[in-house]
């Protein structure tokens, strides 16, 4: 058992936990008839597909992990696994996940291979270079919802476009309270993720509170499209708003404290709205 927790941790498991449950929620949103073995599979490729994604950033982060105190005691960092090993586990995963979306339609498969890609192959080099790597990273973090949706009904159209659109605006004012609270550590890698001049400052948070402003209309919007009902639409655009008023707190006091409660308050904004979205489905 003891030789499995490696690999295990190598999984990120409550990250992966999080972005499969995106996933499924995009594919039972959709207007299907859903069956378990469905909805067992598009987790578990979820899952696995993060995981294998998670693995990538680490092989790739290894001796910056070795700086941080929030990941030095990873597998890699700590060699208790070698690189090699956990390319090889890597590898098997995104094969696995990639063959389980191929299950459902190629065009979830083609979608989780860019996501993949992007993920482990752009973002991640591009944490040194400044907060561009927020926005190329915002778009595999907001892809589970589309593929889910893709996966069930086989097509793209407006419909996964909305469920990929508020993901992909949540992503900024999640990321950036995330890199606010860990700056110092992330500075020891050089990481550069905060907009601006990377300042913890009335800047920094402006930048946040334009970019959690966009969740408020498109809460609505899967309504008008005729996805879910009016309560949901309400409970999506209140939750925005709370979300919103968040941001304005961390520009009155531009603190560490302020921004870990923007950062849980982010979490709690996205899980409320998809499982509202989810009850009050037409």
């Amino acid at each position: 058992m003891s030789s499995i927790k490696p690999y295990i941790a190598l999984l990120k498991s409550r990250l992966s936990m999080t972005v499969a449950f995106s996933g499924t929620f995009g594919y039972l949103l959709a207007p299907i008839d859903h069956k378990p073995l469905g909805i067992f599979l598009i987790s578990l490729a979820g899952f696995v597909l993060t995981g294998a994604a998670n693995i990538v950033n680490q092989l790739k982060e290894i001796e910056l992990d070795k700086l941080m105190k929030r990941t030095a005691k990873r597998p890699l960092p700590t060699e208790t696994l070698t690189p090699e090993q956990a390319r090889n586990f890597g590898y098997v995963l995104a094969v696995i996940a990639l063959g389980l979306l191929s299950f459902f339609t190629w065009k979830a498969a083609l979608i989780g291979l860019l996501s993949y890609v992007l993920y482990g192959y752009v973002y991640t080099p591009l944490k040194r270079v400044g907060p561009i790597s927020v926005f190329v990273g915002a778009f595999p973090g907001a892809f589970p919802p589309m593929i889910g949706w893709v996966a069930a009904t086989g097509h793209f159209g407006w419909e996964p476009g909305i469920l990929f659109a508020i993901q992909f605006f949540w992503q900024f004012p999640h990321f950036w309270a995330i890199a606010w609270v860990a700056d110092a550590d992330y500075r020891k890698a050089g990481f550069k993720m905060l907009p601006n001049d990377g300042k913890k400052d009335i800047k920094t948070a402006f930048t946040i509170m334009i970019y959690t402003l966009f969740l408020v209309p498109l809460g609505f919007v899967p309504y008008l499209l005729h996805i879910t009902g009016i309560q949901s639409a309400i409970i999506t655009v209140v939750a925005g708003i709370l979300f919103l008023c968040q941001t304005f707190y961390l520009m009155m006091r531009p603190t560490d404290k302020a921004a870990k409660w923007m950062m849980f308050g982010s979490f709690f904004y996205l899980i409320i709205i998809q499982i509202a979205l989810l009850f009050d489905k037409v």
